[in-house]
């Protein structure tokens, strides 16, 4: 018999319809295979099955739901496909691990730490992992304009601490604009950063766990015309080109794979990440780390598999038996 597991998407931030795009490519490839895939979306309203035309609440006391049959329908394992909060930063891990059910992401920890953008960049370069400078500030706190730009300079980025898809950032060119900037990143985090400006090409790297193996699926070069690689950028703008495997050099590509893979293995990574960078005079410069990366039809990883030859039945099967022990 099948095991059936739940691929949970949705969310409770504005990454939630992305995460929901993620949430039906992972169901519709798992589909027909080795596992029997249920469809879980998070809104704020609920934690909601799908099972065909029908939604059946999930009871939070084993993650569980009754459907129209009065049949009581449990989980072998969950498939996290939530972008933002509560997927990426620990919450769901938490409750899971509670329950004692499998899942594919890393751990309460590491998902909590890779959330936060600066504890993670600060420990990674303890490790040698090179990233931005930065000044950290949460909400109501006081902070000196001028001091802000004389360290960090112009143009710099103002951003959420917390979260992803490029929502909330600014990238602050002259000094009036940063007030701004910061009230604009305060709408979407309690917490944030105004980061030196890194000039350079972007580039992403997808790592997986792959039968055992760590294994980095390629390096993508990022190119937008946008002065950033926005939300807009990533899902919209027609113009953004995304090209694997990156043109930056063999010897380069192996150590930004390399480094992906490090920073993979010491911060006790699961499951599949990608590390974003922006290389400046031959050195990648780490922007943040994805534990739970998109995965809709616009996104990264689902590109990076195709070139590595792995298709996305094959990615998706590779997760669950990861998790369940199986690889």
């Amino acid at each position: 018999m099948k095991k059936n597991i739940a691929v949970l998407c949705g969310g409770y931030s504005g990454e939630a319809i992305i995460s929901e795009q993620s949430g039906h490519l992972v169901f519709n490839n798992l589909k027909g295979g080795r596992y029997n895939p249920i469809l879980v979306i998070v809104t704020n309203d609920g934690w909601f099955a799908n099972v065909g035309d029908e939604k059946f609440k999930m009871n939070f006391n084993d993650f569980s739901f009754v459907d129209q049959k009065g049949k009581l329908n449990t989980f072998d394992g969950v498939f996290i496909a939530i972008h933002g909060d509560p997927g990426e930063n620990g919450l769901v891990q938490g409750f899971l691990r509670l329950l004692n059910i499998p899942f594919n992401s890393g751990s309460v920890i590491n998902s909590s730490l890779t959330f936060h953008k600066k504890f993670c960049n600060d420990l990674l370069k303890l490790y040698g992992v090179p990233s931005a400078q930065s000044i950290y500030l949460k909400t109501n706190e006081t902070y000196d304009a001028v001091e802000i730009i004389n360290k960090l300079g112009l143009p710099c980025f103002v951003k959420p601490n917390k979260g992803g898809s490029s929502i909330g950032i600014s990238k602050v060119k002259k000094s009036s604009e940063l007030a701004p900037a910061i009230e604009r990143a305060f709408k979407e985090d309690d917490e944030i950063l105004v980061e030196q400006f890194i000039e350079g090409k972007e580039v992403t790297c997808g790592v997986i766990n792959h039968k055992g193996e760590i294994r980095a699926l390629g390096v993508t070069e990022i190119i937008y015309e946008s002065e950033f690689f926005d939300y807009q950028a990533k899902y919209h703008d027609k113009s953004t080109q995304e090209i694997t495997p990156a043109r930056i050099g063999d010897e380069l590509t192996e150590k930004v794979m390399q480094i992906t893979k490090k920073v993979y293995k010491t911060i006790e990574c699961r499951g599949m990440i990608r590390a974003d960078f922006i290389i400046m005079n031959n050195e990648p410069y780490l922007i943040e780390v994805n534990t739970v990366p998109g995965l809709s039809e616009a996104s990264l990883i689902p590109k990076m598999a195709a070139y590595a030859g792995i298709s996305l039945k094959d990615l998706f099967e590779n997760e669950i038996d990861m998790m369940l022990g199986g690889g």
